[in-house]
């Protein structure tokens, strides 16, 4: 029978007791060792559950207590100069580099964090010297071996393979061809495989997934030098890809001298027949056949048919499993109460994938699994017909769309004017992203209300007193554009998925995003429209507090499609366009309600981009038309903020620029404004509000940081086009740090005023 396995789980815990358990220990409410001990508890669970689900090996090092690549750069002794400056030890410092404070160790900038891949799981870039020197420490990965081998598995270590790490790393100072550490990266991936072949280890997954990228000449080349070299190691090496097909790299793959190779089933097609005529009589061919992204049934009996003849063939050469990690699904559907019975028979969480590659495990090895079967049927036969998914009135909404109504009527150079009139900011304007921090207090409103226990009247009455409170300590602060604060918002998806029909929300569906900070996507079912306003009256009653102008905040439609589970019934760009036209009709309610200023947040639009270079063009086409629908529906003089976040901009530039957004704030602190230079070799036409505020850090901008951050800028972007603002929303974050962090912001403004009106004057 094939060999079941797994390409790692999820590893928060089914409660989310990895969050508290490190926000315990940040804060000092608990000691290293209780931390330690939620690590293990989770660990054996994912290790039971495997083993439950028919697995031989047990997949180690797929847990972090913060990030897998973060893991990686200190199991090489990638630590940037700056947090080698006191006594902190590896544990405390792995902290500080992600978020740059810990309990012990002097506070410091956090290393960049950026989106893995196409996915919405942010990762620590490392950083790279270009006499960078690798130090192995493998006390992690060699601890979670003996832990897992005394609790009775077998094992199989996962490392990101060494072309994928150095891709994803950053220079630190200066560019240099990172290729050029290769053979030095090499020889601790080979003292560390030699160190676990002498623990018993026979089998290691080597994650590669740059192979599913369009690569440069050179790192195509790396590959191949790399799996030459590794070839010299004792254990036997699974390498696997995942979130595509290999396309120009499968004959690079089938080259190399390793004893497996895993291949996307779900994303990448049937590349696997390729192989299946080239592949060596000792070597194993694994099929990642199972959604590792989203959260629908699989058709067991359609993978079965394709399976059989497979499994004939291979016999225990055939592995299956996930087409990548389960990272990115929630952990168990049997915690799960928020669904009816119906919508809940569709789904399946990381545990329930386990099953379903178990049943197939079973099914192919000659096993009764006719019952099962018969459930998954009848689950796919219910969705298919259900009444719920299909709403022709959208569809024929989508079918009436046209050219002009992605057109603001006036060009941004005709339309700043009138906005600057109507909204009389200064020079150096300031403003906040959106949320302002989610309390103890306002999280237990919500709950009261969400379980009956409060009435509407005394809900809508807290919220106000939230709003009233925000608008006031803003006021305080000085500064000039406001937003309401989004006390009533659970999660920027989640909220308005709540109220949009075709959406579902689940109760426990968390999956990580990075760290402690966890998100609950709201699921895509069906055709999607909009009953009723979502956000006007919030709006309306911050707007009735001030003079100020107060922003209106929505979720952009792209990111409401990329951080849900969507549909795999329906082109993903119909999805969007549906999304598209039930925001455009909340927009125009909002400025209907006097609101002058709309920000459509789209954080996701560079994480959506295929993987690919050749297929980006379709994508970005029909994603910045689906923004423009949204955002098109008003008159010149109201402004159109947008705001991203943690991504790569300069290779999309064009397209940014398309979605004419008056405003665009992003992501420059971690990067040090690197980010900014995107926005001036392209020569960005509109506004740019670059973040100066790392808000996934505690630690307090000064003014003078401040002030550093954004004379950068303005050497690239005009002054009269900046905006000072953070990177992203403080809704993380408590008002100790967020109450001294934009007085100081609104004090550099000030400071950056006197010094552009005292350069007129000379």
């Amino acid at each position: 029978m094939p060999v079941i396995h797994s390409l790692g789980l999820p590893r928060i815990g089914a409660q989310r007791e990895l969050k508290f358990a490190l926000e315990d220990y940040w804060n000092g409410a608990s000691g290293r060792e209780s931390l330690l001990s939620v690590a293990r508890h989770i660990r054996q669970q994912n290790w039971a559950r495997q083993r439950a689900a028919g697995q031989p090996r047990v997949t180690v090092n797929d847990f972090s207590l913060y990030d897998q690549v973060l893991d990686h750069s200190l199991l090489l002794g990638v630590i940037p100069q700056r947090f080698r400056d006191d006594s902190s030890d590896i544990f405390d410092t792995g902290f500080r580099m992600a978020r740059g404070r810990a309990p012990s160790g002097t506070p410091r900038r956090a290393c960049e964090m950026t989106k893995w891949f196409d996915t919405n799981y942010h990762y620590l870039a490392p950083e790279l010297e270009a006499e960078q020197a690798f130090v192995l420490d493998p006390s992690k990965l060699l601890a979670e071996i003996t832990e897992a081998r005394d609790a009775g598995h077998a094992v199989k270590p996962v490392l990101i393979g060494p072309v994928t790490w150095l891709w994803l790393a950053r220079c630190a100072a200066g560019e240099f061809d990172r290729l050029q550490l290769l053979p030095a990266l090499l020889d601790s991936y080979l003292q560390l495989l030699e160190l676990l072949a002498g623990q018993g280890v026979d089998w290691v997954q080597i994650d590669e997934p740059v192979l599913v990228l369009e690569l440069p000449r050179a790192w195509r080349a790396a590959i191949e030098d790399a799996y030459r070299a590794l070839a010299a190691s004792p254990v036997r090496l699974l390498l696997t890809t995942y979130f595509g097909g290999l396309g120009d790299n499968l004959d690079l793959a089938l080259s190399l001298p390793v004893a497996g190779l895993h291949l996307d089933r779900v994303r990448g097609g049937e590349e696997y027949r390729r192989v299946l005529a080239e592949l060596r009589d000792d070597q194993v061919l694994s099929l990642g056949v199972i959604d590792g992204r989203n959260i629908w049934r699989a058709d067991l009996a359609a993978l079965l048919e394709e399976l059989q003849p497979l499994s004939q063939r291979l016999g225990e050469r055939l592995w299956l499993s996930s087409s990548c990690s389960l990272l990115h699904v929630p952990v168990d559907l049997e915690a799960e109460d928020a669904f009816d019975p119906e919508l809940r028979s569709w789904l399946a969480y990381g545990a329930q994938k386990l099953d379903e590659l178990h049943l197939l495990g079973e099914a192919l090895a000659g096993r009764d699994v006719a019952d099962a079967l018969a459930d998954n049927a009848r689950a796919l036969a219910s969705r298919r017909g259900s009444e719920r998914v299909h709403r022709e009135e959208v569809r024929q909404r989508c079918r009436r769309l046209s050219l002009v109504d992605g057109e603001r009527g006036l060009p941004y150079g005709e339309r700043a004017p009138l906005q600057r009139s109507r909204l009389n900011l200064p020079l150096y304007p300031t403003t906040t992203i959106g949320s302002f921090p989610q309390t103890a207090d306002i999280r237990r409103t919500r709950a009261q209300f969400r379980r009956g226990e409060l009435p509407e009247a005394d809900y809508v009455e807290r919220m106000q007193t939230e709003i009233a409170d925000c608008i006031a300590r803003q006021e305080a602060c000085g500064l000039d554009m406001l937003v309401h604060g989004e006390a009533e918002r659970n999660d920027m998806v989640e909220y308005f998925g709540e109220q949009l029909q075709g959406y579902a929300t689940s109760r426990n569906g968390w999956v990580q995003s990075y760290g402690s900070r966890c998100v609950k996507p709201p699921v895509i079912y069906g055709d999607v429209a909009r009953p009723d306003a979502m956000t006007v009256e919030w709006s309306r009653y911050a707007q009735s507090l001030t003079s100020r102008p107060v922003k209106g905040m929505l979720t952009g439609p792209v990111t409401m499609l990329q951080w849900s589970f969507v549909r795999d019934d329906l082109p993903r760009e119909q999805t969007c366009l549906q999304i598209a036209l039930a925001l455009r009709d909340e927009v125009r309610e909002l400025e209907s309600a006097g609101i002058a200023a709309i920000q459509i947040d789209e954080p996701a639009i560079r994480e959506g981009l295929p993987l690919r270079r050749s297929a980006w063009e379709p994508y970005l086409d029909w994603a910045v038309y689906a923004f423009r629908v949204a955002a098109c529906g008003v008159g010149p003089a109201t402004q159109i903020h947008t705001h991203m976040c943690y991504s790569q901009f300069n290779d999309i530039m064009h397209a940014i620029a398309a979605m004419d957004a008056d405003v665009i704030t992003i992501e420059t602190s971690r990067s040090n404004m690197q980010l900014l230079e995107a926005f001036t070799d392209f020569e960005y036409p509109n506004e740019i509000g670059p973040g100066v505020y790392d808000i996934h850090s505690p630690n307090v901008p000064t003014v003078e940081q401040i002030v550093v951050l954004m004379r950068r800028a303005a050497e690239r972007v005009p002054a009269e086009r900046l905006w000072v603002n953070p990177d992203c929303g403080l809704k993380t974050r408590g008002w100790e740090e967020v109450g001294p962090s934009l007085e100081n912001l609104a004090a550099a403004a000030r400071q950056l005023r006197s010094e552009a009106l005292e350069a007129v004057a000379n």
